[in-house]
């Protein structure tokens, strides 16, 4: 049985990745990963570099088959093909609790979208999948900007800064704007 170093354990516990170095009972050192694999556990709010380097695994009973997976708790989304593997994996930014979990369809797309709520904001890369508690759309888009600032950085994705949709990186909404077509399942978990 092997003992791990307290931060590899956290970061094998917490993030679901392997531990860099382990000690066998007999007290010597293993090295399990090269040391360009080495990187440093995330911060308390980590960067999405670090994020990515410590990405979650996609969550037991998520569904099957060809889908985009969303843990709200997580700030997390997993897209998962037809044999359920996981195509791409990304942290992104949403609100709190919404929308509440279940499973859903894509039901259209738009290459731009702006907010009913807040005038001046506006999205690319528009995929939307339910309907929100006041009645607005809820999709997967890029971070909104307002009066063309954006409103979050990309290293700030992974934490809750939603009004109710799921705010992504550029790269990666474009890609589940292609990816994910109308009818496509999506699975909100809480």
């Amino acid at each position: 049985m092997r003992r791990v170093f307290a931060a590899a354990a956290v970061a094998a516990l917490v993030f679901g990745v392997s531990p860099v170095f382990a000690i066998d009972d007999s007290g010597s050192e293993q090295t399990v990963g090269t040391p360009a694999d080495i990187a440093p556990l995330p911060s308390i709010a980590p960067n999405i570099s670090e994020t990515r380097w410590f990405a979650p695994r996609l969550p037991r009973n998520s569904g099957d088959g060809r889908r985009v997976v969303y843990s709200n708790s997580l700030q997390w989304v997993w897209v998962v093909d037809k044999n359920e593997e996981v195509v791409r994996s990304m942290p992104v930014s949403g609100r709190r609790g919404v929308p509440a979990p279940g499973t859903y369809k894509v039901t259209t797309k738009s290459p731009w979208s702006f907010s009913l709520h807040f005038e001046g904001v506006n999205f690319r890369w528009m995929t939307r999948f339910a309907t929100g508690p006041e009645g607005g759309n809820i999709g997967f888009h890029e971070i909104p900007r307002k009066d063309g600032q954006a409103l979050q950085t990309e290293s700030q994705l992974g934490s809750f800064a939603g009004s109710g949709c799921v705010r992504m990186s550029t790269e990666d909404v474009k890609f589940i704007y292609r990816w994910a077509q109308p009818g496509t399942a999506v699975v909100v978990l809480r």
